[in-house]
This record gives structure tokens, C-alpha cells and sequence, in this order.
């Protein structure tokens, strides 16, 4: 494996990284695959719950809002 850069790091959050690394005792390359695959579940997971979680409003209330949401964009102060 060669030498990898990542532009746009502060050095406060790079100097962070290396200490979690040391912390755990795991090289800095472990320690970012595991945050990866970490930050991957919790992504997967989390759109999981919104596309397939249970319905926060009827199908009736939310056209309802559609169309309360369509006649407030007709008014002339709202701006798009």
C-alpha cells in the first residue's frame, strides 16, 4: 500500500483521527474502515426507517396537505 492524502482535513480533526487511533490501538487505516462501515449501517438503516417505516400521516391527510400546499403557493407573496 502507498502513500494516501485527504485534501480539505483541519489539522485539529487529523490530530483528532490519530488519537482515536492510538486510543484504540488500531492503525489509522482500520480505524477508518471501521467508521466507514459504521457510518454505512447507520446511513442504511436510518432510509430504512423512512421508506419503510409505519406512516406518520393517513394517505387522506397528506393530499389534504398537498392541496393546502398548492393553494398557499398560488398566494403572491410566496416566492419560489
Amino acid at each position: 500500500m502507498g502513500l494516501k492524502t485527504i485534501k480539505g482535513v483541519r489539522e485539529e480533526k487529523w490530530s483528532e483521527l490519530k488519537s482515536m487511533a492510538a486510543k484504540n490501538r488500531v492503525p489509522m487505516g482500520k480505524l477508518l474502515e471501521n467508521m466507514i462501515e459504521a457510518y454505512s449501517k447507520h446511513t442504511e438503516e436510518a432510509w430504512r426507517r423512512i421508506l419503510k417505516g409505519e406512516k406518520i400521516l393517513s394517505d387522506k391527510e397528506a393530499e389534504e396537505m398537498k392541496k393546502h400546499i398548492s393553494e398557499l403557493r398560488k398566494e403572491k407573496w410566496f416566492k419560489e
